[in-house]
């Protein structure tokens, strides 16, 4: 499909939106966002990157949302709510939801960090995301990312994972209140394709992120323990193995 306003294919700037759903209401959330908030959100603009189910919560659902930069943000943000495909659908959308303010807003942690999307693979999307969310005491450091880029990713690699993305907290102020994000923290955010179940379990139980020394070396940045999500993509994620 041709957009006058093509969303973008590398997003700079990145949404991390977790809901928490009323009982049995995910699959009536899901069959909506695929067949109405795909189309609808890219002819403004934005990258519908992945949509997914949290497979150790029923009633949670994951998705990404990309921009080319805060303006386009706003704007398309501003077009998609303020248009008709919402108004016509709001009102099932949010009776599914108890909250939808879990939000990180996100930027690439360094050039070409970013996870690609092919949006054209959009049938049948199979595999297992898992993203996981590192909390910072500070600001992302350059030590961190580089370790994250010389340490991390590579022991990811080794472990066939099939994709990966990196983000950091983009500090830019919510330049579209209306919906809230969450401010005031600092965070690495890890997202990462693999073909199935039996391979991130290969990987767990291989304990490589202990023997290669990534989980001690990283407990000198973080807050806490990281969360980790693990996510089916629904069938038209653009994010999927």
């Amino acid at each position: 499909m041709a957009y006058d306003n093509p969303p973008p294919n590398d997003p700079q700037v990145v949404e991390l939106r977790q809901y928490t759903l009323h009982p049995r209401q995910r699959d009536v959330l899901v069959e909506l966002f695929d067949r109405e908030f795909i189309e609808s959100q890219e002819r403004e603009g934005m990258r519908v990157m992945g949509q997914f189910r949290d497979l150790d919560d029923p009633d949670r659902f994951v998705w990404l949302r990309g921009f080319a930069d805060m303006a386009s943000r706003a704007r398309g943000l501003q077009g998609f709510y303020g248009g008709p495909t919402w108004a016509a659908h709001r009102d099932v959308a949010n009776a599914t939801m108890i909250d939808s303010d879990d939000v990180l807003l996100l930027r690439p942690a360094w050039p070409g960090a970013g996870l690609a999307v092919d949006p054209e693979r959009r049938a049948a999307a199979k595999g297992l995301v898992v993203i996981t969310v590192f909390c910072l005491r500070e600001e992302a450091a350059p030590a961190l990312l580089d370790f994250c880029h010389e340490h991390m990713a590579p022991t990811l690699r080794r472990a066939q994972a099939l994709a990966q993305g990196w983000y950091v907290t983009e500090p830019s102020p919510n330049n579209f209140p209306r919906l809230p994000v969450r401010e005031g923290e600092h965070v690495l955010v890890g997202a990462t394709v693999f073909k199935n179940q039996a391979h991130h379990d290969a990987f767990l139980a291989g304990g490589t992120w202990q023997r290669d020394d990534v989980a001690p070396a990283l407990s000198q940045w973080l807050t806490n323990k990281p969360h980790a999500l693990r996510l089916a993509p629904t069938a038209r994620s653009a994010i999927h193995a």
